[in-house]
């Protein structure tokens, strides 16, 4: 029984309104292709080392090459999860992936926004800021370096927030400014209060349990070896990887 991954009709039907229209000569088969880039993500592997069953090697870089500088694969997961999420009651949290040396070696451009890397008591690292809905399942991304604060995501997030009635997340976001923000949203935060309030914060509970489900979302994304540990200098493209993990695992 073969291990590749082939992506069904159904599947191909949800992706291929967000595919780029073909301009000149027609695009080489969409299912087999994108098959392969969702293989060689999924396993860490080298564009090179791609099963011959998914076409020449560089047909599958250049497709994921140039369809990540278009924001194909990110527009995927807005797209699908704009139409399916359940935003009554949404979720925040972080995570950090680690960097290997080639993602972080050679200068970086000068003017240009930097690899988003940055040194913790980990290592080199990214961190990646998530929204999910009430499932767990991701409904946007912000990707930060290792070193910045989680408030920083937040704030950045705070814009792509959906319509929720309820905002779970750790006491990593029990901030005044980002309570005062979420009810000015009309969400009630669910956010347990530092330790050091000389005040306790009151917050629901019960509520608060099902905050695990965005932590499991960030353990199932890591079982994609290219976004447990980031090869990519561009920040872009590893997003792209990310977007696309997110993708299939919760969105097709």
């Amino acid at each position: 029984m073969s291990d590749l991954y082939w992506l069904t009709d159904e599947q191909m039907a949800r992706l291929e309104p967000f595919f780029p229209k073909s301009h000149g000569r027609p695009r080489v088969d969409d299912r087999r292709v994108l098959s392969g880039i969702i293989f060689v993500n999924r396993n860490g592997l080298r564009w090179r080392d791609a099963p011959r069953e998914y076409g020449p090697a560089k047909t599958l870089y250049n497709r994921w090459k140039r369809w990540g500088e278009k924001g194909v694969f990110i527009a995927m997961m807005d797209g699908l999860s704009a139409k399916g999420a359940e935003r009554k009651t949404v979720m925040i949290d972080t995570t950090y992936l680690k960097a290997h040396r080639t993602a972080s070696s050679l200068r970086v451009k000068k003017g240009g926004p930097g690899r988003l890397i940055g040194r913790t008591k980990g290592g080199m690292n990214t961190k990646l800021h998530a929204v999910t809905d009430a499932r767990g399942r991701p409904i946007s991304f912000f990707m930060t370096a290792g070193q910045v604060s989680d408030y920083t995501g937040a704030a950045a997030l705070l814009d792509a927030l959906p319509k929720a009635q309820w905002l779970l997340g750790d006491r990593g976001y029990d901030a005044d400014w980002f309570r005062d923000a979420l009810q000015e949203k009309g969400i009630i935060p669910c956010i347990p209060g530092r330790k050091s309030r000389a005040k306790p914060v009151k917050y629901d509970k019960r509520r608060y349990k099902s905050r695990n489900r965005i932590e499991i979302m960030f353990g199932r994304l890591k079982d994609w070896r290219r976004v447990a540990t980031r090869y990519d200098r561009c920040p872009n493209v590893f997003l792209s990887a990310v977007a696309l993990a997110a993708t299939v695992l919760f969105w097709l």
